[in-house]
């Protein structure tokens, strides 16, 4: 609400309030400040005063304010002049309490006037004589008085109110209220009677007798209707009467405090719940229709919510909600004390239905209107509605009423002064938070068409998640409550009080009417890197609700929507047709150096170099202002020509800022018409040169037709001449050219300053070109050319913007291959297709114009001749027309003069069309949906620093009627065949295809599927024997039988190899994701998980025990001997379902990732290759858009930049339309796409460069790897530094980590206590000695483990489940856990476990595989698995708990159980050396886990220089970097170390390594590479140097070997490394 703030000159109150009659010193007071809040009509005035006012002015002057303006509120601030003395507060008590029962008679503060009090430094107590402190206290009078007595008296007192009155005094004031309220009821009956009587004597009386008696009995009734004028000025006016009697001079009457009355037994009805029953006459209410004023109401209602709290007094209050289906009204009650609360708070909850009744107004605590209750009776829920949130036919959401009587305002238009307001909108989005409380804090974001703001709302527990699950199926809501600042965001926001449901806000969406719909051909979408708005997707869409049967794709430079496109419309869609293409950046091969060039002699020739100054750059609209030329011969200036010319036109400023040349200068020179014979006298048949040489021949050439001369010189650019023959130069700007060669150049860029220039260079040319064997003006473009030079050629090219569509699969592959040759080959800014590689590709391809930066458009642009222009269209074969608006910058930017202009260029291309038999189409340019889309655009351009963002074009896209009207300046005939005709010619040239191939292409290798089977049943037979056992050959034929009929053998053997292949160079490799699941994968190799349920099995005669032993993992089983052989029995299994990776049926798609050293990694990728063959494998690629924080950040810097105010809600909102918008392209950290023998890669995709990094050596797949994985094979081959830990630990204690025993106590023990590593809790500052251990050595894990305590390898594997889940451990998990409803064993942990559970309470298999992979995904959590309601009745159906089914919904993603046991395994080896070898594991985990936050100052110095700096990380808290959160882990580790025993050496010159931990007898130590600053290049290199020979003899010697540089030497002094070495080896003859 629109805040108006008048600040006036101080002026007088008497002079400013002409007509306000007083005699008091009030109008001497100034007005210094007045802020007027419209809505709620309330006037604040600030006055200065140089003489104290009595406070009984202060109200005569608020009352006339009122009464003169109709004011509802008047607030008056007095700042007295220094010195003024003011009245003491204690004297001027009474009338401070005389204005506030004027001002707040709600209040009902006459109560006051029965009090005392007692003024101190900065607080006023305030002690009653009466009853009534709390009930003055909960309607804030105390706060209310406070800022009263520091608007009179300038200075801020606490007012604290107390009651001071003993048992008799409270007694005799009871006795008083009787007494009262009898009269008073005994007054209403005999005046009721009296006026009765009257009624019936005067019933023939006329109306105007009738109205008099009304006026006289109202007078009688209300004696307190009198006009304040009346009393004299110099006394203050009395206390209203009326409705303030007697009894508010004394204590509260029971009504009003809620007290229980005391009740005679017989007197009390059986259904009574709380007070005493009235006979007076009940009037019942609609919630919707109670307001403040109605005073004494009755409601009926369910029950919504209701509790009991004590008071600081010691009474109960009742608070509770009822329903009526009209409304929810807050009802307030006070019991005597909290026993007799709770008793009534029992039987409200108990009651079906109940009456109230009491008095309602505005409870000042709650903010909310409420009803104060002294009846409360239980009766039938007979017709009642059902609650809201079962009742949601009602629109009332949260609140009392659905009639809203706040105003209705704009968003816009809210202040943090617009008081009590309603606002309508969308729901952009919602959060809920509970409190310490219980309630619910509600966040909702609200836009209603003008912006976004984030209102509020305090929901009570009982009903927030019905209330925010209504909302979250609500579109649009009416919210009315109070705006006001949130002191927590500092934004204005809306503390609501009410929510309704309402109608979304109306969308204007543009429809296309036409007959015959036109295709637009030339379409961005996000893809387009950082420029275009939209998707694919909804791109497409709109274009089919229009009823358009074709619609093209053309990105910058790329095809990664191509998959969007087509995976929305599948295959051979009979309603959209997408045409895929690209807009490309085209370049010339080679720019031609010399043009009509006629055989001249190098040395015999003779040159006149020129330059030409204009009024712009277009040949046709703009005119020559000088003309400078040198003629030179045999390097020797012979003449000199220079001369102004009128353009008789005014010259622009900023070209007068460039050239130096004024309208004056050239006023009285002559016109070109004059000029131009003298220039062709001058010239005669001399070769021409110049830098840019098109342009300055171009205006000749131009002047020349115009005037009827031949203008036909040979002539030489050197620009395109610099590029060949200094090809080593970035730029080719005359002056920079000049520069590299040394000369000195005149910046005065007049005319013949740049042709002495011009002269020197091409002097400098002349000489190269003669050494190069050159002699004639024919060879300079045929021998120019260096080899090198011509690689780099294409960067020096400008690039044109041209359309390429593909006709059919054909035109589709080459598109492919042309789109994959400028990534790899010809990436410079953009990726650049040569004109000549276009052509050897363009098979199947149609080649478009394009826009404004096309060849065509340029090339006319500039004024360039018919017969170049007409050249250039020759090459395409259809031309490109677009809106105006789309051009419009080239007026702003003057370079050409009008709109009108641009509608020429476009009919010279209609023209042209016609002269050369070509299609003229017009397209869009489209780069987002709707003109009101363009603030996303103008935002992102923003963003990289556009300076004219915000002129966006309108690039959206436009209806066939829009773009008739558009081009209806070229005839409506010639506009229909532009905008229809031919733009569906084109589209009926492109066939339908499709960009991904819709088979699936998994690469063969013969015999794979009879290689898996024999690998996997010969490790089973190593393992269990022949036969096996039942269970054992049962599994292996359901999945060996599973994957080879689906085809997935391959993958298994692949798999299996490269695993293989790893192991037999000395690395482990461990499996990722549910691959565990599968035996035949245990038994390949491919994974450790063994998978089938805990069994015995002996080594040695292969016997074998699969029994039910009640353990959830085999390494969990007691040791046994084998019952046949005595040897002692191996123990395995997992138990973990296969279903879990293939599915019931088989059908879902498997996925084999592996975790290699990542030392390794590298060499698996390449050995692919040898699997596979060269060519055919390729990095997946990635895309990386523009994410939600990113695009934050884009939308606030905008409005900063502009000092424009912005709502946290509105910058989400706008950021959302500048998300998902291409930013750059990447790869899978170990993806592998394998494409068959036989087949090409340009089948699938196109490829790049990641990053489009010319300088990698990586090829990557274009699109997404995610949009083709499922026609080509993926394989996942990451690196991880597990593997790499492992090796190092084999390699030091040359133990075989295979070997570890995965069932050791002592290494078990560590994720309960610290007791196996010989400390205690204090000494480590942890309760678990889990420091370090893969998986368990997060603070967030540690606190999971002393939670759960494990003792089992089974619950280590249940806590990896929770602790990479996400909702799985916390809010979920861990609450069942500590509120004792379930066991870790019990709790849901793992994917696997919902399915296993299911299946055991006997759901069907494969429904319960579908629930699981619902819960595991997040579907069911986000609300968006359409049959979980279906699933939750088939779980109910079979005693599936509610704590099961709610620990399901919470979940938003589930770790599978081989993926976790995967990890757990080689975590326990790990943890088995910290236990047993902590040497070995301290210096492996040292070099490779905290090679990056390693920092030897710290940390090697002794544990106190340990302890230090972890104090001074912890002193920090938030603020520590993320850097030091990172070293803080590390700290502990060295910490535990050392209190274990162990010490670090110091790092020595000889014994160091450069970047490894080495195991000592006496410690660990540390590499030079541990010192902060001591770079990895540096460190090798000292390590190298020391180990090549003999001993260094000094510093300067150890200096030059290892070439360090001075810092580095000083790092190694400070660690003492130089301890004894001389700083040089000069000896000194002197001593």
């Amino acid at each position: 609400m629109p805040e108006t703030e008048q600040k006036h000159k101080s002026r007088k109150i008497g002079d400013l309030f002409s007509d306000y009659k007083t005699n008091s010193n009030i109008e001497d007071a100034e007005i210094a400040r007045m802020n007027l809040l419209k809505k709620i009509k309330t006037l604040e005035i600030e006055m200065q005063a140089k003489e104290y006012i009595e406070i009984k002015e202060i109200w005569y002057f608020e009352k006339f304010l009122r009464q003169r303006f109709q004011f509802e509120q008047v607030h008056i601030k007095i700042k007295y002049a220094e010195g003024v003395r003011k009245k003491p507060i204690a004297d001027e008590w009474e009338n401070i309490v005389c204005l506030m029962a004027h001002k707040y008679p709600l209040m009902k503060p006459l109560l006051l006037l029965k009090s005392q009090i007692e003024v101190t430094e900065n607080q006023i107590n305030v002690y009653m004589k009466i009853q009534g402190a709390d009930f003055l206290k909960a309607r804030k009078l105390d706060r209310e008085l406070e800022s009263v007595i520091e608007n009179i008296f300038g200075k801020k007192y606490i007012v604290n109110i107390e009651e001071r009155i003993n048992a008799e005094e409270v007694l005799k004031q009871k006795e008083k209220a009787k007494q009262v309220q009898q009269k008073a009821i005994e007054n209403v009956m005999r005046e009721a009677m009296e006026a009765q009587r009257m009624a019936a004597e005067k019933q023939a009386q006329n109306s105007g007798e009738n109205m008099q008696n009304n006026h006289q009995q109202q007078s009688h009734q209300n004696p307190s209707a009198q006009n304040y004028e009346q009393y004299p000025a110099s006394e203050m006016p009395p206390i209203p009467e009326g409705v303030y009697n007697d009894a508010d001079y004394a204590m509260p009457t029971d009504a009003d405090m809620g007290y229980i009355p005391e009740m005679p037994e017989n007197e009390e009805p059986s259904n009574i719940i709380f007070g005493k029953p009235s006979r007076a006459k009940e009037t019942l209410f609609k919630i919707k229709d109670i307001t403040s004023n109605d005073s004494r109401v009755t409601i009926e209602g369910r029950i919504v919510s209701c509790e009991c709290k004590e008071t600081k007094t010691g009474k109960g209050m009742l608070i509770f909600e009822i329903y009526d289906g009209t409304g929810i009204m807050n009802c307030k009650a006070f019991a005597k004390d909290i026993t007799e609360g709770n008793e009534v708070s029992e039987k409200i909850q108990s009651a079906k239905a109940i009456k109230v009744t009491g008095k309602s107004g505005m409870d000042a605590y709650a903010g909310d209107l409420t009803v104060m209750a002294n009846i409360i009776i239980e009766i039938s829920d007979e017709g009642m509605p059902q609650l809201p949130e079962e009742d949601t036919s009602s629109p009332l959401i949260l609140g009392n009423s659905m009639n809203i009587s706040d105003p209705l305002v704009k968003i816009t238009d809210l202040n943090a002064e617009s008081g009590n307001v309603c606002i309508d909108g969308e729901i952009l989005g919602m959060e809920d938070k509970e409190t310490k409380t219980g309630k619910v804090i509600l966040s909702i974001n609200i836009y209603d068409g003008t912006s976004t703001m984030t209102c509020k709302a305090f929901l009570p527990g009982k009903n927030a998640k019905n209330i925010v699950k209504r909302l979250g199926k609500t579109k649009a809501v009416k919210l009315a409550g109070r705006a006001q600042m949130d002191a927590f965001s500092n934004e204005l926001t809306i503390m609501a009080n009410t929510i309704v449901e309402s109608t979304p806000l109306p969308k204007t969406t543009r429809e296309d009417k036409a007959e015959v719909k036109r295709v637009e051909l030339h379409m961005h979408t996000k893809m387009s890197a950082m420029d275009a708005m939209t998707s694919a997707t909804d791109l497409i869409k709109r274009a089919m609700s229009w009823g358009m049967k074709s619609i093209a794709i053309t990105d910058h430079g790329v095809v990664q929507a191509f998959p969007e496109a087509y995976h929305l419309l599948g295959r051979d869609n009979p309603d959209m047709k997408v045409i895929y293409g690209v807009e490309a950046y085209l370049v010339p091969d080679k720019e031609k150096s010399v043009k009509n060039p006629r055989g001249q002699v190098l040395n015999d020739a003779t040159y006149c170099v020129l330059d030409l100054e204009t009024t712009g750059i277009s040949i046709t609209t703009e005119k020559i202002t000088e003309v400078g030329i040198m003629k030179v011969k045999n390097g020797e200036v012979i003449d000199e020509f220079e001369i102004f010319v009128n353009p008789e036109k005014p010259i622009p400023q900023r070209v007068v800022e460039v050239t130096n040349i004024t309208d004056e200068m050239v006023k009285d020179a002559e016109t070109i018409d004059k000029v131009f014979p003298k220039i062709l006298e001058f010239v005669g048949d001399s070769i021409i040169v110049a830098h840019n040489a098109s342009f300055d021949v171009g205006f000749l050439k131009h002047n020349a037709k115009l005037l009827g001369y031949e203008f036909n010189n040979t002539y030489i650019d050197t620009l395109p001449l610099a590029k060949d023959l200094f090809p080593d130069l970035k730029k080719y700007k005359l002056g920079k050219i000049a520069d590299s060669l040394g000369i000195e150049v005149d910046v005065a860029h007049r005319a013949l300053a740049d042709v002495d220039t011009t002269v020197k260079v091409f002097n400098v040319m002349l000489k190269k070109l003669k050494d190069k064997g050159i002699n004639t003006v024919d060879e300079i473009d045929s021998a120019t050319k260096d080899p090198e030079a011509q690689k780099e050629e294409f960067k020096k090219q400008r690039s044109y913007h041209a359309i390429i569509l593909a006709k059919n699969y054909v035109g589709l592959r080459n598109l492919y291959k042309l789109v994959s040759i400028s990534h790899l080959n010809y990436f410079y800014k953009n990726p650049r297709i040569l004109k000549s590689i276009y052509k050897k590709y363009s098979e199947g391809l149609i080649l478009g114009s394009a826009c404004e930066a096309g060849e065509l458009y340029q090339a006319i642009e500039l004024g360039k001749s018919d017969e170049e222009i007409e050249n250039i269209a020759r090459d395409y074969d259809y031309l490109e027309i677009q809106p105006i608006g789309n051009n419009e910058f080239l007026v702003r930017n003057g370079v050409v003069p009008d709109r009108e202009y641009l509608k020429d260029i476009n009919r010279k291309i209609v023209e042209l069309g016609e002269k050369l038999g070509k299609l003229v189409v017009a397209t869009c340019d489209v780069h987002f949906m709707d003109p009101q889309d363009e603030i996303y655009r103008r935002i992102l351009e923003a963003g990289q620093g556009y300076k004219d963002a915000d002129e966006q074009a309108p690039l959206y896209l436009r209806t066939t009627e829009e773009m008739l009207k558009e081009f209806e300046y070229l005839g409506e005939e010639k506009a229909y065949e532009v905008v229809v005709t031919n733009t569906n010619k084109v589209s009926d040239m492109c066939d339908r295809i499709d960009p991904i191939s819709p088979e699936k292409c998994p690469p063969h290798i013969p015999g794979c599927e009879e290689d898996i089977k024999n690998i996997a049943y010969k490790k089973a037979h190593e393992l269990y024997g022949d036969p096996l056992p039942e269970i054992v050959q049962t599994r292996l034929d359901k999945e060996l039988n599973s994957i080879i009929s689906n085809g997935y053998s391959v993958m298994y053997i692949i798999a299996q190899r490269l695993v293989w292949k790893s192991n037999e160079d000395g690395y482990i490799v461990g499996s990722r994701g549910s691959v565990g699941s599968s035996l035949v994968a245990f038994m390949t190799g491919i994974t450790e998980v063994n998978s089938l349920q805990p069994h015995y099995r002996c080594p040695k005669c292969k016997y074998s025990e699969f029994d039910d032993y009640g353990v959830g993992n085999g390494f969990d089983l007691p040791d046994k001997d084998c019952p046949k052989c005595g040897t002692k029995m191996a123990k395995d299994g997992m138990d973990i379902p296969f279903e879990t990776f293939l599915g019931f049926n088989g059908d879902k798609e498997p996925d084999i990732d592996l975790n290699f050293s990542g030392e390794y990694q590298a060499k698996a990728h390449k050995y692919t290759e040898v699997i596979f063959g060269k060519g055919t494998t390729f990095k997946a690629g990635t895309v990386g858009t523009v994410a939600d924080k990113t695009a934050f950040g884009y939308v606030k810097k905008y409005f900063e930049e502009r000092n424009i105010p912005v709502s946290q809600a509105e910058a989400t909102r706008l950021a959302v339309g500048c998300t998902g918008i291409k930013r750059t392209t990447g790869q899978h950290p170990g993806g592998i796409i394998v494409v068959p023998k036989g087949r090409e890669i340009y089948e699938f995709t196109p490829v790049q460069h990641p990053a489009d990094d010319p300088n990698s050596d990586i090829i990557t797949t274009h699109f997404d790897y995610h949009s083709i994985d499922q026609n080509l094979l993926k394989l996942d081959i990451l690196g991880h530094d597990d593997p790499t830990v492992i090796r190092m630990l084999q390699d030091i204690t040359k133990v075989d980590p295979t070997k570890v025993p995965l069932d050791d106590k002592a290494t078990m023990s560590l994720f309960c206590s610290t007791e196996s590593l010989g400390v205690t809790p204090e000494q480590i500052r942890s309760k678990v000695g889990s420091f370090g251990v893969p998986e368990f050595g997060t603070k967030f894990v540690r606190g999971m483990l002393v939670d759960t305590k494990p003792t089992t390898f089974d619950e280590l594997i249940r806590i990896s489940g929770l602790s990479h889940g996400t909702d799985v451990w916390l809010n979920n998990a861990a609450t069942l856990i500590e509120d004792g409803t379930v066991t870790l064993k019990e709790a849901i942990c793992c994917r696997d476990d919902i399915m296993i559970y299911l299946i055991k309470k006997g759901l069907d298999p494969n429904k319960s595989f579908k629930i699981m992979e619902a819960v595991r995904k997040g579907k069911v959590a986000k609300g968006k698995e359409p049959k979980w309601e279906e699933y939750k009745a088939m779980m109910r159906e079979h005693d599936v708990p509610e704590w099961y089914i709610g620990s399901c919904e919470k979940i938003k993603y589930m770790f599978p159980k081989a993926h976790a046991a995967a990890y757990v395994t080689n975590a326990f080896r790990i943890a088995w050396f910290k236990v047993h070898i902590p040497k070995a594991y301290y210096s492996a985990f040292f070099s490779i886990r905290a090679a990056d936050n390693f920092d030897a100052a710290s940390m090697i110095l002794g544990k106190e220089k340990v302890k230090n700096k972890m104090k001074e990380i912890d002193m920090k808290g938030n603020t520590a970097t993320k850097k030091e959160q990172d070293m803080y882990a590390v700290l502990e580790l060295v910490l535990e170390m050392y209190e274990r025993g162990i010490k670090f050496l110091p790092i020595d010159l000889y014994k160091s390594h450069y970047k490894n931990f080495l195991v000592e007898d006496e410690g660990i130590r540390p590499p030079f590479s541990s010192i902060a600053g001591f770079g990895p290049i540096a460190a090798k290199s000292l390590y190298e140097a020391a180990k090549s020979g003999e001993e260094f003899m000094s510093i300067d010697e150890v200096r030059l070997a290892a070439k360090l540089g001075d810092s580095t030497v000083d790092l190694l002094r400070e660690f003492g490394v130089f301890e004894g070495m001389q700083e040089s080896n000069q000896i000194s003859l002197f001593g």
